[in-house]
């Protein structure tokens, strides 16, 4: 079982950013990572919706023997991941938005946070913004519009340079020091937000969190790859993979698959 696949699902590219930091802590581990690109962005579905793709994501990916799924998706994770938990009995990995350490460490008491609707909206993140941020000035922005950008491959256009413009306006206004990045397609923009921020104010993401997370869950579980051998890493999008395969590079090869 320990060298089954650990299965990663997103509502698109974006979670590559989560599977490059699971990679990069487990280079042994052999990973299945399926882009549900055909339905991003999650965040404007219900949240019954939003299960049913989590379900058929997690039923694909079971399939194909994962012994541990990471739900590399905000959305996802804060509408769908309690339900997974009841109904399956793999260890299941969620992303929520890096609230605690940004409310902790900021100086100006003003942190902003982009997300989606459905990951500003959900109960998972009311009720951690409330535990962590209570007495912080908090500007939560809705990214309308970036998932469906980055999908098409529209990651440094003009287009998304001033969507972003727009976004960060009301944040700059009341300084913040720390910008919490809540949706796993966002770490691509890093390069285009320190361009139009100012140079105190830090990004943060939950990806390195979630690798460690990973690993500890597979070393309670006894599911830990201790296998030398090269890892088989898989990548599959049900639309065109050429987007998803200019975030992967030449090194690994994505592949259209029907589901």
């Amino acid at each position: 079982m320990s060298t089954n696949p650990i299965g990663i699902f997103d509502s698109g590219v974006g979670g590559t950013s989560i599977w490059k930091e699971v990679h990069q802590l487990l280079p042994h581990e052999n990973t299945i990572y399926l882009a549900d690109s055909r339905n991003a962005p999650y965040g404007p579905k219900g949240k019954q919706a939003i299960i049913d793709l989590s379900v058929k994501n997690t039923e694909l990916l079971l399939s194909k023997g994962c012994k541990l799924i990471v739900v590399a998706c905000n959305t996802a994770t804060t509408n769908a991941i309690d339900y997974l938990r009841q109904h399956y009995e793999v260890p299941f990995i969620g992303i929520e938005p890096a609230i605690k350490p940004a409310a902790l460490q900021t100086e100006h008491n003003a942190i902003g946070i982009l997300a989606t609707k459905g990951t500003l909206t959900s109960t998972l993140f009311s009720k951690t913004s409330e535990l962590y941020a209570n007495g912080k000035t908090v500007i939560e922005q809705d990214g309308k519009g970036i998932v469906e950008l980055i999908e098409s491959g529209e990651l440094y256009s003009e287009a998304m340079r001033s969507l972003l413009e727009s976004y960060l306006e009301p944040m700059l206004k009341v300084n913040i020091d720390y910008l919490v990045l809540g949706c796993t397609h966002y770490p691509y923009l890093i390069p285009v937000l320190q361009e139009l921020l100012p140079q105190h104010v830090k990004i943060i993401d939950s990806g390195k969190a979630v690798a460690k997370q990973t690993k500890a869950v597979l070393e309670r579980h006894g599911l830990l790859n201790t296998s030398t051998e090269k890892p088989k890493l898989k990548f599959y999008s049900n639309t065109d993979p050429k987007v998803m395969q200019s975030f992967l590079g030449d090194a690994f090869v994505a592949e259209y698959l029907e589901f």
